[in-house]
């Protein structure tokens, strides 16, 4: 259990909850969210009343936000967030903003140095010549900001062909053995590789998950910082910052952003709106 339980538990006392009302907004304390089932239902755009709480909230303590996709999807889900919260992070924090005014920006080019991105970007074009497949496509590398996408069969294919390489992937374990080569051949440069979805696996350097972010928020500077997300599980993309020993973790289980709100009202005494505008009458 972390230390701050027992202060959080205090909260649901009375005269602190009644104090915590009446008080002028406290910087020092987060409220960070994930995107994704937590602010938003999957992949749909923000509720009114979600965003009519959260400038509510802002009043009475800073607000943030961390998301893995980019700055333009952060937008299409959540409006403007870089003036939304205090605090906005994009892929993980590789681009944050305070107060509206960018405050970092990282690239995969700065910390690996081009000679050893082309090193790896090489390998992998090398061993994509030498690997028997069924088909090939093309765009076998995808770079972005952060990571590399790598994709044996290549990102133009069709849905036909990546329904039928995720089968042959599954029986031939095509990408696990190209990772696992990898793992050997670039164990200098400290990296991750995640494979995830039908026909490739990305990669990106070690700590570049949603803890990045924590970088810009100095210890002196919060006496609290709570988490919110909904894939807090292991393997999810929320763990690592809700066991981080630095936030109060809270799991959205049911990736509903109404369970956000209710967890938020109890914890800092607002009223919760009774229920949220469906995602397609936005």
């Amino acid at each position: 259990a972390k230390a701050d339980i027992a202060h959080l538990e205090n909260l649901d006392k009375p005269v602190c909850r009644a104090a915590a009302a009446s008080m002028p907004k406290n910087p020092r304390v987060l409220a960070l969210f994930d995107v994704d089932g937590t602010l938003t239902e999957p992949r749909k755009t923000v509720s009114p009343e979600t965003l009519s709480f959260l400038a509510t909230l802002r009043e009475k303590i800073a607000i943030g936000v961390v998301g893995g996709s980019d700055l333009v999807k952060q937008k299409e889900q959540l409006g403007d967030s870089p003036s939304l919260f205090d605090w906005c992070f994009a892929e993980n924090g590789l681009l944050a903003h305070k107060d509206g005014v960018v405050i970092g920006q990282t690239s995969l080019v700065q910390h690996l140095g081009e000679e050893n991105l082309k090193r790896l970007i090489n390998w992998v074009l090398a061993y994509f010549a030498q690997l028997d497949i069924p088909v090939k496509r093309g765009t076998f590398v995808e770079f972005r900001q952060g990571m590399l996408n790598v994709s044996p069969i290549g990102r133009n294919c069709s849905r036909e062909e990546r329904n039928e390489f995720e089968k042959f992937d599954l029986a031939n374990k095509v990408r696990e053995t190209m990772v696992a080569r990898m793992k050997e051949e670039f164990a200098d440069l400290k990296l991750t590789f995640s494979i995830g979805g039908q026909i490739s696996f990305d990669v990106f350097p070690e700590g570049w998950d949603k803890t990045f972010c924590l970088q810009y928020l100095p210890h002196a500077d919060f006496d609290e910082i709570h988490f919110f997300g909904d894939k807090t599980f292991v393997g999810g993309n929320d763990y690592e910052i809700f066991t981080s020993p630095r936030t109060v973790g809270h799991s959205i289980d049911d990736a509903d952003p109404m369970t956000t709100l209710k967890k938020l009202s109890t914890l800092f005494d607002l009223p919760c709106p009774p229920s949220l505008t469906p995602p397609a009458a936005h």
